[in-house]
């Protein structure tokens, strides 16, 4: 088997293992707080140990990505790795809120194994099977991230909350040894390394080739993540069996996710074929049109059957950008312009669902979805007009 075949199922494992650990503890966090003896602001502190994670991530993400530029991916992967899995345990023996929250600064300054393996599988993989590669790689996080609540959920009843942190630290532990043992450094990979030195982007070249790619991100995040906070208040609206309520805010949180696992490597080999530009142009249109749909339905069936078909534009959107980014970067500063990319996705991580909840706690639930929709229908366009700016400045910077 090929090493950058090899390399890819192998950080896929990793990163099913990884996101599965990190959605363990999501479902009861906020009891957790409770647990620790705080029972005063329990949603701020339950605010801040989420929030916290993903402010620190987008600080050092661009520092690990530049260097794992310098000094290779394999490090990256056993760094973040390693790291979380020794902060997920200490976070089971946290005696206060304050321990807590501090333990997930940590952690967010730390963490990074999907971005890491991203920027292995891109760094390695052949530039005509770039987007199937990066399209079956995301499908790891996506299964995890499934799995996760569930088991924890699970879990947390049968063997209590401590407990749970210390089971992730051992999934964490596991995706450290995979990469350990079985992730191999390749020849092509040893050559850039000697070679990283030898290239010189200047910082006017880089931010011309990747600013209009990183506002993709952001916008893209910020749209999706805006209807977070908001989807299990509209299923409640939309009426059905009461006692079954939150059983099915979970269907239509998760079955976008299963479709999504269907459709990411289809979507990334037709990246391959006719361009991810295009792949990300129409799946930017199609899943526009779907959530703008969401603002009209009134059955919560019609919402599961449209959640699920959303899923399929979904996996053509983040592969589509990283395989795009790959394309667009000298390897030589891969990492630097992945890290960069994961700030903005973390940037919009944070933004979406505050833009969500004064959306919908002003003009109401419906509003939110079209203005997602709208977000995306003019990230659509932004991604048409930049297509051929890009590649106008490649064409420069190559001459």
């Amino acid at each position: 088997m090929q090493t950058w075949k090899r390399n890819l199922y192998l950080c896929w494992i990793g990163s099913f293992l990884t996101a599965a650990g990190m959605n363990l503890v999501i479902p009861f966090l906020p009891l957790y707080i409770t647990e620790l003896g705080e029972t005063n602001h329990i949603e701020i502190w339950s605010s801040l140990a989420f929030s916290s994670t993903f402010l620190t991530a987008a600080i050092f993400s661009p520092i690990w990505g530049k260097l794992s530029d310098r000094f290779g991916r394999k490090p990256m992967l056993l760094r973040a790795s390693l790291g979380m899995s020794i902060i997920m345990m200490m976070i089971g023996f946290a005696t206060s809120a304050f321990q807590l929250v501090l333990l997930r600064f940590l952690m967010g300054a730390i963490a990074g194994f999907i971005p890491a393996a991203v920027i292995l599988v891109a760094s390695q993989t052949p530039d005509e099977e770039s987007g199937r590669a990066l399209g079956l790689l995301s499908t790891g996080g996506v299964a995890g991230t499934l799995i996760g609540p569930v088991i924890g959920g699970l879990l947390a009843d049968l063997v209590g909350f401590r407990q749970v942190f210390w089971i992730t630290g051992a999934l964490l532990l596991i995706s450290f040894i995979v990469s350990l043992f079985l992730v191999e450094t390749s020849s092509a990979e040893k050559r850039k390394k000697k070679s990283i030195n030898t290239v010189t982007v200047s910082n006017k070249e880089f931010w011309g080739l990747t600013l209009s790619i990183f506002v993709t991100t952001f916008i893209l995040q910020s749209a999706m993540m805006s209807m977070q906070p908001i989807l299990t208040l509209y299923v409640e609206s939309l009426g059905g069996p009461v006692m079954y309520i939150s059983l099915l805010a979970g269907i239509v949180t998760a079955i976008s996710g299963v479709s999504n696992m269907i459709s990411a490597p289809y979507l990334g080999k037709l990246g391959d074929r006719i361009g991810p530009q295009r792949v990300l142009n129409v799946c930017l249109a199609a899943v526009a049109v779907l959530i703008a749909c969401h603002a009209f339905v009134s059955n919560i069936w019609v919402l599961i059957v449209l959640r699920f078909l959303l899923g399929f534009g979904l996996g053509g959107l983040l592969p589509a950008v990283n395989s795009l980014l790959k394309k667009r970067v000298p390897d030589a500063i891969l990492g630097k312009a992945y890290g960069y990319n994961q700030t903005f996705q973390y940037m919009g991580g944070v933004a979406g669902p505050i833009i969500g909840g004064i959306i919908g706690g002003s003009f109401g639930l419906p509003v939110v979805f079209i203005v997602s929709s709208t977000l995306l229908l003019v990230n659509a366009l932004f991604v048409f007009s930049f297509r051929k700016r890009t590649i106008v400045v490649e064409q420069q910077v190559s001459a």
